[in-house]
């Protein structure tokens, strides 16, 4: 696959507190821009989901997809395409690492293959887009009052 696009942003709460926001899929429509729906179609032993269907509005791309999940310790998560309607193929993943004053930075990485024709050049644009709203998303929702 391609290489990933990428972006970071410190979010100021532990990376613990992150990590229940990025794992609480049945929440992702309150704050990403792109997820209407997410259902947990399969869990590990830890009960972390493993396989997921997320209905997405990304403007161009409209999708129903099923995304594997990957747990590497308390910090990490990866995912990969399962079945889409519009996408090849997916790969992501939520890197956290603590961060100076109590907070983490949060590394998102994407690559996206689409079964349209679609320039590099477009489709990393759009990563991007799908990457920074989706980060400035979880940084409200993790930092909102509770």
């Amino acid at each position: 696959m391609a290489e990933f696009t990428s972006s970071s942003i410190t979010i100021e709460a532990a990376p613990d507190e992150v990590m229940a926001v990025i794992a609480d899929f049945a929440r992702y429509p309150d704050w990403t821009g792109e997820v209407k729906e997410a259902e947990i179609l399969k869990t590990d032993a830890q009960g972390r989901a493993e396989q997921v269907r997320l209905v997405m509005d990304a403007g161009a791309i409209k999708d129903d997809q099923t995304l594997g999940y990957t747990w590497t310790g308390e910090h990490e998560v990866s995912w990969t395409l399962v079945k889409s309607q519009m996408l090849r193929a997916v790969d992501g993943s939520y890197i956290l690492k603590p961060a100076g004053g109590g907070g983490t930075e949060v590394t998102y990485q994407l690559t996206v293959d689409v079964k349209i024709p679609m320039l590099g050049m477009i489709k990393r644009k759009a990563e991007k887009v799908i990457i920074d709203r989706a980060l400035a998303g979880l940084k409200k929702r993790v930092e909102e009052p509770k």
